[in-house]
């Protein structure tokens, strides 16, 4: 969203403008959802997650500072949900994790709206995109939630420090050490295996 816009849209959200909620919803819902989905990998939870969200900003937008994004504020409300989600799903398991089917999943979760590629090749990448979220759940929640930031959702170093409330030198660490842990854990799933090993 234009950061006009979007400034004006947070005007609108604290005076309490009827249809500001409504159009803030629209225009960040699917964003929300698809950071919720790509930190807790299940449907549920996303939309458990979202909901929350959107609650969490409607009763706390007198809280919000005029001179940060909205943009930036959101996304920290939306990973602070998610991982308090994920930290309570972890003390109280519920009987097996509902996780949408991946034909499910990839119509939830926004994609580009380019023209098909190759068949061959859309396979590949979605394959080289599973093994890659495979590889997520193996690194730091922190490495794993800048990484998304940063490669999903096209955010800024700037952008993912405020977000998240840290120095721009601290996101890059937690970058360059989630590419590296990716870059090691996806090279041993592609090492081949030594006969008779």
């Amino acid at each position: 969203m234009d950061p006009i816009i979007e400034k004006q849209l947070a005007e609108r959200l604290i005076q309490r403008d009827p249809g500001a909620f409504r159009e803030f919803v629209e225009a960040y819902k699917n964003r929300v959802y698809g950071l919720a989905y790509e930190l807790t990998r299940n449907h549920a939870d996303a939309e458990d997650v979202s909901q929350s969200v959107f609650i969490k900003v409607f009763r706390s937008i007198g809280t919000f500072q005029r001179d940060a994004r909205l943009n930036s504020w959101l996304y920290r409300i939306t990973v602070n949900a998610a991982l308090d989600h994920l930290r309570k799903r972890s003390f109280f398991p519920e009987e097996k994790a509902r996780v949408l089917p991946d034909r499910l999943a990839d119509e939830s979760v926004p994609r580009s709206t380019a023209p098909p590629a190759d068949p061959g090749r859309e396979a590949e990448a979605a394959l080289m995109r599973r093994k890659i979220d495979e590889a997520l759940d193996r690194v730091s929640e922190r490495e794993k939630t800048v990484f998304l930031l940063r490669h999903y959702h096209d955010l800024s170093l700037k952008e993912i420090a405020e977000a998240l409330g840290l120095t721009i030198g601290s996101v890059k660490s937690y970058l360059f050490r989630s590419i590296k842990k990716l870059q090691k854990e996806l090279a041993i799933e592609a090492a081949p295996i030594e006969p008779g090993g």
